[in-house]
């Protein structure tokens, strides 16, 4: 008798992707009231703000972001507007990122982590996680959050949970996945089990003190947040979100901050990161075809979150004072590039299934019924006892009794295996099993063979009958001289309005006329007829008006103006609504102009007309004539 032990086989799937853009915002850290620096950035509304320009200080730059929050902006009102809103993809398999990018001591810091009366972004949202988990009441499934912790400290990744991990590498799974080989993963299930790692793990992080910041970080902090999602029952689904909350370290001018030494060297790797993080954004905004992810470890670690498959949060923290203007400038900068970026997120769905598999081989085996030549009373015996040796009952009997098989796994995963070997004994006892043996499911392929044979045969001359009505109807039009052709008739075959359109032109040319078709719906409902006239091709010719010769032939195309208009107003919604990829199924639209035009339409508002094309930098009002045209062509054919 066979002994069967279940082994689970997991696939992933990835959902449908969904398309969205780096969410940007800037907060502007309070005055600090130390000498009489002047203020050289001001707040204009919840989305804009202005920069004194430096080359005239009579003028000043504006620029416009997601969202703006001035110097009595709390942490709540910037975690609640901002970053709140992204938890809830984490929740079905989808990642999310929240980073904050700033010159030095513009309070990236605080904003991140915040103190105990006023808690930043990373307690914040954790909480929250926790509660979305608990609050969840969707019938058997299960939710687990884990928590990992590292720095980059001179393009090291150093575990700040395990300081003794030192220098772990970054990887790229077959799903296009970052991760990190052997960072510790600590299991949180409640906040007091994540203060319990995060407040030791942070005093690991590297600090040191400079003229403009007393704790100035030395390194980027990645604090990665993992949410599983895993179903109890068939077909055993499990999604997976991560989300991750980054600290990165602010650039440094060395004049400014005094370092030398050590502190220099940090500085120097700080910056020569933030620097391939720009190149990054450039190459992202220009849409070339290589992405420096690889030239650093940050850019490498953030290569889901820029351009890659998370929902992406940049809070850009700048400083209000004269001293620090260069710094913030760069800073506003490099935010406007960023939130040029397109991300597209979709739901890691991992999908566990149930196979069995013999470990012994059985003491009798089933003689081949294709070469059988028992009596049939012997053969219905032999099947009856080879049927109840395999019974589920058995079966289940047998995995209980040889337990000892499974040792070397982990208890936990063994005492899974058994569950769901439970479940799908109770479920084979309900279910009757239609195709109990290998020649009946034959037979059925075989059966299923035949019809398809049959079918594809009857659909053959089916077409082959089209095909005679069509050319039939097509000597019928080029006989046809008069002016008007009258499909009224019911002896006239469907099949006639499947000529294409370039033979009905040539059939038509000479008489100079428009053809007129019936649309199909009329067929079956004679007193609804009505006419439709179509664009023609008509061949025409010009004469000299000097010499009396004649040209070349020329063609014209005479559309309706209701088309011409209905075309127009087609290419004006998708110039309004479209995404990138589908502004790229438009004539003389490439990956660069679909990106203009998003981004013209976003700072803009939507365009009143398509000719206001004309208005974005390398169209011009001859180009945009043709685009129309060929668009409009392109609609009424299709």
């Amino acid at each position: 008798m066979a002994k069967r032990t279940s082994i689970m086989d997991a696939h992933t799937v990835s959902k449908k992707l969904s398309i969205t853009r780096v969410r940007v915002a800037v907060r502007l850290r309070p005055y600090m009231e130390k000498g009489e620096d002047k203020i050289c950035v001001r707040g204009l509304d919840s989305q804009s703000l202005q920069i004194i320009n430096w080359r005239n200080q009579m003028e000043t730059m504006q620029y416009q972001f997601d969202a703006f929050y001035g110097d009595t902006a709390t942490q709540r009102e910037i975690y609640t507007g901002s970053v709140y809103p992204i938890l809830s993809h984490l929740l079905i398999g989808q990642n999310a990122s929240v980073f904050a990018y700033g010159p030095t001591g513009a309070g990236k810091t605080h904003t991140m982590l915040g103190n105990p009366n006023q808690p930043g972004v990373i307690p914040r949202a954790v909480r929250d996680l926790l509660q979305m988990t608990r609050a969840a009441t969707e019938e058997n499934w299960i939710y687990s959050i884990t928590m990992s912790y590292v720095e980059i400290y001179q393009e090291k990744v150093m575990d700040l949970l395990e300081p003794k991990n030192k220098d772990l590498p970054i990887r790229e799974d077959k799903d296009h996945n970052i991760l990190i080989p052997g960072v510790t993963q600590k299991t949180i299930n409640n906040f007091s089990d994540f203060d319990e790692h995060f407040i030791p793990a942070s005093q690991n992080r590297t600090v040191a003190c400079t003229k403009l910041n007393d704790r100035s970080s030395r390194s980027h902090a990645v604090l990665l947040i993992k949410v599983q999602k895993t179903q109890q029952v068939p077909p055993f689904r499990q999604l997976t979100g991560k989300l991750y909350l980054i600290d990165l370290a602010g650039s440094e001018d060395n004049r400014r901050t005094g370092n030398q030494g050590i502190r220099l060297k940090e500085s120097g790797a700080i910056n020569s990161s933030l620097f391939t993080l720009s190149k990054v954004v450039d190459a992202l905004n220009q849409g070339l075809p290589r992405i420096p992810y690889r030239d650093s470890k940050l850019t490498r670690l953030l290569q889901d979150s820029l351009g890659g498959s998370a929902h992406s949060v940049m809070i850009t923290n700048i400083a209000p004072e004269q001293n620090y203007y260069f710094d913030t400038l760069t800073a506003l900068n490099f935010a406007a590039k960023s939130k040029q970026i397109i991300n597209k997120p979709f739901s890691q769905e991992t999908t566990f299934s149930v196979l069995f598999t013999s470990s012994v081989q059985p003491t009798m085996k089933r003689p081949r019924e294709d070469a059988d030549t028992t009596a049939p009373s012997q053969k219905l015996k032999k099947t009856k006892s080879d049927s109840v040796d395999e019974s589920p009952d058995s079966c289940n009997e047998s995995v209980r009794k040889h337990k000892l098989n499974l040792a070397s796994l982990d208890p936990s995963v063994v005492e899974r295996l058994l569950k769901l070997d439970k479940i799908l004994t109770e479920k084979g006892r309900m279910e009757t099993q239609l195709l109990s043996t290998p020649k009946r499911e034959r037979m059925a392929l075989l059966k299923k063979w035949e019809e398809s044979q049959m079918e594809i045969e009857r659909l053959k001359e089916k077409q082959k009958e089209l095909e005679e009505k069509a050319l039939a109807a097509e000597a019928r039009l080029e006989k046809s001289n008069s002016s008007d052709l009258d499909f009224s008739d019911s002896s006239v075959s469907e099949s006639m309005f499947r000529v294409p359109l370039r033979s009905r032109a040539t059939s038509t040319a000479k008489a100079k006329k428009v053809l007129r078709v019936l649309p199909l719906q009329g067929l079956t409902n004679q007193s609804n007829i009505q006419e439709e006239v179509i664009p023609v091709v008509k061949k025409s010719r010009r004469k000299k008006a000097s010499s009396g010769q004649e040209n070349e032939p020329s063609w014209e195309v005479t559309m309706r103006s209701d088309v011409v208009q209905s075309g127009r107003e087609k290419i004006l919604h998708l110039l309004n609504n479209g995404s990138i990829k589908e502004l790229k199924s438009l004539q003389k639209i490439g990956d660069k102009k679909a990106k203009l035009i998003v981004g013209w339409r976003e700072h803009n508002g939507p365009f009143k007309m398509v000719e206001d094309l004309a208005i974005m930098e390398g169209m011009s009002a001859k180009l945009v004539s043709s685009f129309l045209k060929a668009n409009i062509l392109s609609i009424v054919a299709s």
